[in-house]
This record gives C-alpha cells, structure tokens and sequence, in this order.
C-alpha cells in the first residue's frame, strides 16, 4: 500500500494564518529608516514649523507674537493675491491640456515607422538638456523683437509678452514647448507597452486606425495619460524660472504666478505673510489634484 501526499502549493505556506509572520529583516529597517529620518527633518518638519508661523508676525528673524488668522485675512482681501491665482490656475490648466494632447500625438508620430525615428526623438528632447531660464531668454528675445520685426498684426507686432491680456498665451506656449520631451517620453513607454498582436486583432475585426487610435490606444495608455496629467498639473502650479526668464510678473502683474507671490513676499521680509500663501496654495493643490484623479478615473470608467 502506498501512501500518496498532495502537495501544498508554496503560496500557502506565506498566506496560512496558522504561522508565524516573519518579522521584517534588520536589512529591512536599515533601508527604511535613514530615508524617512531624512523625509521628516528636511520636509515634514519646516512644513510644521511653516504652519505655526502662519499664524505669527514672524518676519525671518528675531521675536514673533502669535497674531491668529490676520495673515490669512490679509491675503485673501489682497487683490494682487487673488490675481496670481487665477493666472496660475488657468495657465496651468492649459498648459497642461497643450502638452498632453501635442505629447501623446507626437509620441504616435514617433512610435510609428516613420524614416530617421531617432533623428527626431533627438530634435524632439532637445529642449529637455536646456535650462529653463536659457529656453525663456531666448524665447523673451524672439517674441519681443525678432517676430515683431516680420509680423505687425496685433499683438505679434507689438510683442505679445508686452500685451497684458495676451502675455499668458506667450507663457503658455514657451512652457508647453520645454515640457514637451517629459511627457512624450512616458506616452512612448505606454505605447512600447502595448503588444503588436493588439493592433493585428483590432485589424481582423475591422477597425481602421482611428478606430484602433480610439479604442484601442487611448484606453490601453489611460494610466501614463494619469501620470502625465497629475505631475504636468502640479509642476505648472508651481511655475517660476520660465515666467521670471519671459516676463518677470509683468506686464502690470498679468503673468504673476503664486510662486512669484510668495518668493516675493519671503524677500521683503514679510515671512509669516508667505508662509500663510504657502500653506493656502499647498491645501489648493491637494484639492485640484485630489479632484483631478477623481475626474481621471470618471472618464476611464466611462470609456
């Protein structure tokens, strides 16, 4: 008589609650710890201390008096406050928007067989090896006097980084321009991703390439659309070297971002009143990208 056992698969062994858990290894806590000492004391920290000289007259340096919400009530009754806000929520927006739609076309482009492919991803990232005040100074140069020379319709002819209600578009437009390279990157490793049996399918059932584009691409790259979203949002709201390099605020405070705002407030020593910003704009930004996740996975259930 022979005696047959049934082998236990090996993910039972890890899973049963009947044994031990094993307790992390030191190597484990040797990894975590230096990392999250260092995430404490260089970020967590300052942003506490932050959020208890909101509250103060604090100015850098020297003694504070705890002055309750009046930094808070300065700000938002500040006009210019409320300017910067409004500017750096709808340039971020559309700059958001721009660089999605033209990245993920161009990403297609590239992806596709097309002659020299690396010759164009190279002329496509050059703006990712320039510094962003070099792109601004050379595009400050050319919106404001090379194109006015050739161009005098409206506000080309003029200098549309002159124009106030036409300035934000010049931002825009440099912005979307250097972070380009950024967001093309990640659409093409989404696109790498996607098997060429896919396609093959879509093609045995009858779907051309806009349908394949539709159907097929666009839900299958939804998860870089939401990395490409989320970090593209977050960087736009915090735009500062590009706008100082185009404008510097100008004109008449019409291109003022919220960073601007505060660095601006932080060096004519009224610290405690950019602090106070500071902690609005932080509990904005969770807000919109908390929203912006939750509109992403709407439209994603949706398609």
């Amino acid at each position: 008589m022979s005696l047959t056992t049934r082998a236990r698969p090996a993910d039972t062994v890890e899973t049963d609650p009947a044994l031990p858990r094993r307790r992390p290894s030191r190597t484990h806590y040797v990894m975590l710890i230096p990392p999250l000492v260092l995430f404490t004391l260089f970020i967590v920290w300052p942003a506490i201390q932050g959020a208890i000289y909101s509250f103060t007259n604090y100015a850098g340096y020297g003694e504070y008096n705890f002055i309750g919400l009046a930094n808070y009530k300065a700000m938002f009754e500040d006009p210019n406050v409320g300017t910067s806000y409004r500017f750096t929520l709808l340039f971020a927006v559309v700059t958001t928007l721009v660089v999605n739609v033209t990245a993920l076309l161009l990403a297609v482009l590239l992806n596709s067989k097309t002659r020299w492919p690396n010759l164009w991803k190279g002329i496509y990232f050059i703006p990712m090896v320039l510094s962003g005040l070099v792109v601004a100074y050379c595009f400050s140069y050319l919106l404001n006097q090379s194109i006015p020379k050739f161009i005098t319709w409206g506000p080309l002819g003029s200098g549309i980084l002159a124009n106030e209600g036409w300035a934000w578009l010049g931002v825009v437009f440099v912005t979307a321009w250097a972070g380009l390279p950024g967001s093309v990157i990640i659409y093409l490793a989404g696109l790498s991703s996607i098997g060429s049996e896919v396609y093959e399918a879509g093609e045995l059932d009858g779907a051309k390439p806009l349908g394949q584009f539709r159907y097929l691409t666009l839900p299958l790259l939804a998860p870089f659309v939401v990395i490409n979203t989320v970090l593209g949002l977050k960087g736009y709201l915090n735009a500062y070297d590009i706008i100082i390099g185009l404008t510097g605020g100008g004109p008449a405070g019409a291109t003022t971002s919220i960073a601007m705002s505060i660095v601006g407030t932080l060096n004519s020593s009224d610290f405690a009143y950019g602090v106070a910003n500071a902690m609005v704009f932080f509990v904005a930004t969770i807000v919109l990208s908390l929203l912006q996740l939750g509109f992403v996975k709407l439209m994603g259930r949706k398609s």
